[in-house]
């Protein structure tokens, strides 16, 4: 089973937590793995800039994906155990562990439109539907309340605005893992 892991950049503030997920992933805790790092901070920075210096959403979308490549360096500082991979489902490297460097869609990809309304959130559901991953974690800072449809968290704001139609198009399990708890996104529509 292959499970992919978005560690959110606000978990920065809570640098203990991000060390012990990144340790126990390292280890082998939650099996095979592929971690997308969050821009934290570094995509902060992005939208600064891009209110300063107004240039579109489409240099701000790759600015962003240079932080999540920044943040991928830093989990590989924190936890060195990982291996960088800019096409894990393209490597055949025996590494169970890898973390994903997303530096290879600065080009564009047509799955993928290039604006805010995509995040990490929906980029590690767009990672998971490419390796046919079985499970696709994202972990928060916050807890999700039990039974949401990804759309409802979307309209929470917990997740990206594209995230439901990410969610729509992957057929494994999400789950969202906040400091208290984990739980399972409904994605299937309800009546």
């Amino acid at each position: 089973m292959t499970r992919v892991i978005k560690i959110g950049g606000s978990l920065e503030a809570d640098p203990h937590r991000r060390r012990a997920l990144l340790t126990a992933i390292a280890e082998g805790a939650h099996g095979r793995c592929i971690v997308v790092p969050g821009g934290g901070a570094f995509a902060d920075s992005v939208r600064t800039a891009q209110a300063q210096e107004r240039f579109g959403d489409a240099e701000a979308h790759r600015r962003a994906l240079d932080a999540m490549s920044e943040a991928a360096g830093i989990f590989r500082g924190i936890e060195p155990r990982l291996v960088q991979s800019l096409e894990p489902w393209a490597e055949i490297a025996s590494a169970r562990i890898r973390i994903w460097n997303p530096r290879r869609l600065r080009a564009g990809h047509p799955d993928i439109p290039e604006t805010w309304d995509v995040t990490s959130d929906s980029l590690a559901l767009w990672l998971a539907a490419q390796v046919r991953a079985e499970c696709c974690v994202l972990v928060k800072s916050v807890d999700a309340p039990p039974g949401r449809s990804a759309a409802a968290l979307a309209e929470d704001g917990l997740v990206d605005a594209a995230f439901p139609r990410f969610a729509a198009g992957f057929g494994g399990v999400i789950e969202i893992w906040g400091p208290n708890g984990r739980v399972a996104v409904e994605t299937r529509a309800t009546a």
